[in-house]
């Protein structure tokens, strides 16, 4: 009888169930490559964060992914990914491992900022997390509908959020708060961008892409690493919003956006998307122009082109809201063979953080619910007991390895490549490559627009920076838009100051 494979709770197998990850022979701890778990602060500020509300009910209600303060709102469907490239040239991935290969899917879609009772039609971004059902483990790729973040680092994103959510006295989001973490964040130009433009708004979330932001890492049977981006393009094209239209749909409809999903499924109306995937050799990423890990920032396409991978469909929506939905948990440290992390600092955060949300929120056995659990294989480990436990594993059975009575054991082969570590442990700046800018790419993308996407996002940033009430916070936000494009700092300026006249 072959020896059984151990695995982490999603269904993934494990390499090493003896050695810890270190920054080297004899180093630290890793939280998994680059943020050592030695990082007090960090870990400090990202545990009490996902902490901050309490739950409500049992299991806690609230979500998501960094904790249940942001992506509260959201909807979900299954439906199956279809492999339709070969692409066994950069990753061993098995759900990747030939053409028409189909793997379940579980997709979920979220505002960020607002809580469970939010609006669906509002200027936010949007959460994108699909749970691939693999034969070695679930896979979670959790990105949103943009293809760059605010912040670059994990340690801001607490203050970052906590920027953009209700003030304690007022209530309400505050254009001070706001405009005040973005001022003291010029990477964030480029994000902002992106928010303040036609796509802040999508029309429904059948209309938007995808993407999974973070660089990733892919290794091929070979062992040969290349990091990569992926891309999910809506097949029905994009479609969005003004924010007029949205004011109007919001007050009409609050759940606009859940109930054309759920319509267009019913009626036989799958939403599909096709997936790219940009893929950069790992040898390049050193002397690439600029930082490829910073999350702020685009691979631009003429460097690394767009390459099909395969058509994501939803066909099959939830039956239980809160059971597949609310209490769906996606962790990007949840990897499968083949894939694995980079030294983007924002997913090393997240690696732990995600993680530690769900534990808290839905409790230690939360990957046993439904829409968590593995589904095309079997998870094999020594978790057992906490609350609301559903796998006693028999009267016989060892809760601890190695043992002597057959249990599952490590397979010792890793799943993706190391990625070197040097130099002293320390709270150090990401390395400055020769072309890193927090301006560059936000002025390129307000080239791009048409006369006319310029003026709505002209008119978007100017009424909301025009209700802050420090000229200091005013100021340091314009030199960020003047330095993306001299135009398009001058006309955010004489929108602002006409609002603040009239």
């Amino acid at each position: 009888m072959s020896q059984r494979v151990l695995t982490t709770e999603s269904g993934a197998p494990v390499a090493d169930n003896q050695n810890s990850a270190t920054a080297g022979v004899g180093g630290p701890l890793l939280l998994l490559l680059l943020l050592l778990l030695q990082d007090q602060h960090l870990l400090e500020k990202l545990a009490r964060f996902n902490r901050e509300r309490i739950p409500v009910g049992v299991p806690p209600t609230p979500l998501r992914q960094w904790g249940s303060v942001v992506h509260a709102r959201g909807s979900g469907a299954y439906g199956h990914f279809e492999v339709t490239d070969d692409v066994t040239e950069f990753t061993h991935a098995d759900f990747l491992g030939s053409v028409g290969k189909r793997t379940e899917v579980f997709l979920r879609f979220s505002t960020v900022a607002d809580s469970l009772g939010g609006a669906d039609a509002v200027r936010d971004p949007r959460g994108f997390a699909v749970k691939f059902y693999t034969t070695e483990g679930n896979y979670d790729l959790v990105g949103n509908n943009t293809p760059v973040f605010f912040i670059k680092d994990p340690v801001k994103f607490p203050d970052f959020i906590h920027s953009q959510k209700r003030d304690p006295f007022t209530g309400r989001q505050e254009p001070d708060s706001v405009w005040d973490f973005w001022a003291h964040s010029p990477e964030a130009t480029h994000q902002v961008t992106w928010l303040m433009g036609d796509r802040g708004i999508p029309a429904s979330y059948r209309h938007m892409n995808g993407y999974g932001s973070h660089t990733y890492q892919w290794t091929n049977s070979r062992g040969e690493a290349f990091f990569v981006k992926y891309h999910f393009k809506t097949n029905q094209g994009i479609r969005c919003l003004s924010s007029e239209q949205a004011a109007e749909l919001a007050g009409k409809d609050p759940n606009s956006h859940q109930t054309d999903l759920l319509q267009a499924i019913e009626r036989g109306v799958h939403p599909s998307w096709t997936l790219y995937v940009q893929l950069m050799p790992a040898a390049e990423a050193d002397g690439y122009r600029f930082n490829p890990f910073d999350l702020t920032k685009v691979w631009p396409h003429q460097d690394y082109p767009l390459r099909r991978v395969g058509r994501l469909v939803l066909d099959r929506n939830p039956d239980n809201v809160f059971a597949e939905v609310e209490q769906a948990a996606f962790s990007p440290n949840n990897f499968v063979p083949g894939i694995g992390p980079s030294a983007d600092k924002m997913l090393q955060g997240r690696l732990f953080a995600y993680a530690d949300a769900h534990r808290y929120r839905l409790g230690v056995n939360h990957t046993q619910l439904a829409v968590n659990a593995p589904r095309a294989t079997t998870a094999q480990n020594y978790g057992r007991d906490g609350f609301m436990a559903s796998n006693p594993q028999g009267r016989h059975a060892k809760n601890y390895e190695p043992n002597s009575y057959d249990g599952p054991v490590e397979t010792g082969r890793p799943l993706s490549a190391p990625l070197a570590v040097t130099g002293h442990t320390g709270t150090h700046a990401a390395p400055l490559h020769t072309k890193d800018d927090d301006f560059v790419q936000a002025g390129e993308l307000y080239r791009l627009m048409s006369a006319e996407e310029k003026s709505r996002l002209v008119a978007n940033i100017a009424g909301g920076l025009s209700q802050v009430s420090r000229d200091d916070v005013i100021d340091k936000n314009l030199a960020h838009f003047h330095a993306a494009d001299p135009e398009y700092g001058h006309r955010v300026e004489e929108a602002v100051r006409a609002l603040r006249e009239g």
